[in-house]
């Protein structure tokens, strides 16, 4: 049984000035849709496989506390491609090793200010390239 209490995942962005981890990070969720579309013939089905461009899309929700905030924030008001890197902090458990998001660039930004609890802001954008890498060392990507 895994000891979630001692991991965590990280989330880092790269701006060209070096990795910079992107602290309190509540929830990332990348959408990689990797389209194909069976081909069919008159006499038989599945003969082939059509492939379609990919769509690379990111959620990543944060905290409004120190400054991953402003980071963020700033990126998108430049406009300014940046990579995403999660990967585990501590232990094991999870099974891979990385994902990496490259050239992103956020397309929406939302900021939330609860009554109740921390203000959250929510960063949506695209990646032109994705990756990831298993614990064993296998690797993929796209495109």
């Amino acid at each position: 049984m895994p000891d979630w209490k001692d991991t965590r995942l990280v989330v880092s962005t790269n701006d060209g000035t070096g990795d910079k981890e992107v602290a309190m990070v509540d929830t990332f969720a990348p959408n990689l849709a990797l389209n194909a579309e069976a081909l069919h013939a008159l006499d038989r089905s599945h003969v082939g496989v059509a492939f379609t461009p990919q769509t690379l899309t990111f959620t990543i929700t944060v905290k409004a506390i120190g400054d991953s905030v402003a980071r963020l924030t700033m990126l998108a008001l430049k406009g300014q491609p940046f990579n995403i890197l999660l990967k585990e902090k501590v232990g094991d458990d999870w099974g891979l090793a990385n994902i990496v998001m490259s050239d992103c660039i956020i397309t929406s930004a939302s900021h939330t200010a609860n009554p109740t609890g921390v203000p959250t802001a929510t960063f949506s954008g695209f990646s032109l390239s994705a990756g990831a890498e298993t614990n064993e060392g296998v690797r993929a990507s796209v495109p």
